[in-house]
């Protein structure tokens, strides 16, 4: 039988990519994603779409009020994320303790699969400055959760994979491209129009369309103006 995986899926390329290397790798996949009041809220129409491709065990969909606590330009209307240029120090779209959060559930549910790996999408080169997306959140998360599950403790350690951690976008494209990913399925605009057309001048778009031109492919997803 095939290793049952918990992938995290967001819709965006990061996590479409990851999705596809659990897949390549043989796992059994269960991808699991988050509504949680954020703004690009058609990164799940996203997931959707990327689920469909692939031949998914079960995908589980939590409803999370993160825009209740607020803190972020992702999940508070008061807020917009930041356009033209990179900005200094840790951006307004970080959402407080986001990561943390989505891999403790992902966790519980990796726990009562008897699933040993939690996959995640986070690179630390083009990560624009988010600190839970460095290799030392990863590994900190994942002492602890050997340190604080039944699972962990008494039968097999868990093993959070983060194998886009020291990819550059560019690297994640083409990845992608080797692993037959459909990026015009994917989303990852933070402010996009209600159509959903991409901005293209946020953190997010620049980085997509930075990586893109680096490889040499034309960005499949539509963008305000194109």
């Amino acid at each position: 039988m095939a290793e049952r995986a918990v992938v995290l899926l967001s819709g965006g390329m990061d996590s479409a990519v990851c999705l596809h290397v659990a897949h390549a790798l043989g796992r059994e996949l269960y991808p699991i994603s988050f509504r949680y009041g954020q703004r690009h809220h058609q990164e799940l129409d996203s997931a959707k779409a990327l689920v469909a491709r692939l031949p998914v065990a079960r995908w589980l969909v939590l409803d999370l009020p993160l825009e209740r606590i607020g803190g972020s330009a992702l999940t508070d209307p008061a807020l917009t994320p930041a356009k033209g240029g990179p900005q200094e120090g840790i951006p307004a779209t970080y959402v407080p303790a986001r990561n943390t959060i989505f891999l403790s559930l992902a966790l519980g549910w990796a726990e009562t699969l008897q699933a040993h790996e939690i996959f995640i999408g986070v690179n630390a080169i083009d990560y624009s400055g988010y600190p839970d997306c460095r290799p030392a959140f990863v590994e900190a998360f994942e002492r602890l959760a050997n340190l604080a599950t039944r699972e962990g403790v008494t039968r097999q350690s868990f093993a959070i994979r983060a194998p886009l951690l020291h990819f550059s976008k560019a690297e994640i494209i083409h990845r992608g491209l080797e692993l037959g990913v459909d990026f015009s399925l994917t989303r990852s605009c933070y402010d996009p129009t209600a159509d959903g057309l991409a901005c293209g001048l946020c953190d997010a778009c620049r980085l997509r369309l930075a990586g893109f031109e680096a490889v040499g492919v034309r960005d499949p997803i539509r963008y305000v103006g194109g």
